[in-house]
């Protein structure tokens, strides 16, 4: 005789099956980047990355959205030598030296270039509908933030000065058509959008685009930066992800990614801050720090300048399981502890 979920199972007209042998459940896929504290902030571990989803990068101008979206999809490039890009541009901001920068091949990048909501909304139904579930696509938008609705567009055709009521609507409409494909396909979906700021006493950064971005993300990141000084002389920025919303991460962390104008971006940025709260690093005198080895908590003699904090120092720290553990209980969701890697009062507006 057959059980309830027998009976159940052929009923269904869904490719439904027992959620332990769902071919939708399980482990996804993470996507590494070179940078530690990048990944921390999409997975709330070292080891992490980026997963199959919705992930929304919002702030001012020129607060390196774009160069983080193609950085994090040229990870998700180079891991699947056979991947394509879909990489839909309102902007026309990003010449051809950004995509190289990150190490993506052109050869693999579709250009679809977008005015409206619409045009992105039919065109990525129509695409998600053809990909099938292996198929390793990842989807990149700059920017959802410059995108004006069809009728906004109309309207100013036709000379009609009136407000546009639509393009919230139009980009929840989006949203709720392509995010089951994203999860259902394990397609990774990197947005950068805008902010403004609430008319509240205590104001604060929200993402522009209504209420559909922030159901639908997996991963929202509001990006500040502060300046990265020499003395008197600014060498750069640290652009500060405050992390929104996520899955994984503990909500309202900060993590800084530190780019100068001569090397770009600081692979090891971020780091040694955590390092110094769960005493894996110490800081013997101004200006020098020491490894402390994490088994026996002995400070190691030789002492390093800032400057010297490379992938000869950082290496053995990073991949110490007692250092993973310290990074995920202080931003993974369940964690129990909490650091404070950069203070809010450091940020630009």
């Amino acid at each position: 005789m057959p059980s309830i979920m027998d009976k159940l199972k052929k009923n269904s007209k869904l490719d439904s099956e027992i959620i332990t042998q769902s071919k939708y459940y399980g482990k996804k896929d993470m996507v590494s980047t070179d940078v530690p504290m990048i990944n921390v902030a999409l997975s709330g571990s070292v080891d992490g990355g980026l997963s199959p989803g919705v992930t929304i990068l919002a702030g001012p101008s020129k607060h390196f959205k774009t160069s983080f979206s193609l950085k994090v999809a040229g990870a998700y490039m180079q891991k699947h030598e056979d991947a394509v890009m879909l990489f839909y541009d309102s902007e026309f901001g990003s010449p051809q030296s950004y995509f190289e920068m990150f190490g993506i091949d052109m050869e693999r990048v579709l250009h679809c270039p977008i005015t409206n909501i619409e045009e992105l909304k039919f065109d990525l139904t129509n695409q998600l509908d053809q990909i099938e579930k292996g198929d390793k696509v990842i989807i990149v938008v700059d920017s959802l933030g410059n995108l004006a609705s069809k009728k906004e567009v109309e309207d100013a055709l036709n000379e009609k000065a009136v407000a546009d009521m639509t393009r919230a609507k139009q980009l929840k409409s989006l949203f709720r058509i392509v995010t089951p494909h994203l999860s259902m396909k394990d397609i990774p979906f990197i947005a950068v959008a805008h902010t403004y700021d609430t008319q509240e006493m205590f104001s604060k950064k929200v993402v522009s685009g209504g209420t559909g971005l922030y159901y639908s993300a997996d991963d929202i990141w509001i990006l500040g930066r502060r300046q990265n000084k020499e003395g008197t002389e600014i060498k750069g920025y640290d652009f500060v992800i405050n992390v929104e919303k996520s899955r994984y991460v503990r909500e309202k962390s900060i993590i800084p990614i530190s780019v100068t104008w001569e090397g770009g971006i600081d692979a090891y940025s971020g780091l040694l801050d955590v390092a110094l709260a769960g005493q894996f690093v110490t800081k013997p005198s101004q200006g020098w720090y020491s490894k402390v080895d994490p088994e026996t908590g002995e400070v190691e003699d030789k002492k390093y300048r800032a400057k010297e904090l490379t992938e000869e120092f950082w290496s053995d720290i990073i991949s110490a399981e007692q250092f993973k553990e310290f990074v995920e209980d202080n931003f993974k969701i369940g964690g129990s502890s909490n650091i404070e890697v950069v203070s809010p009062d450091e940020i630009e507006d």
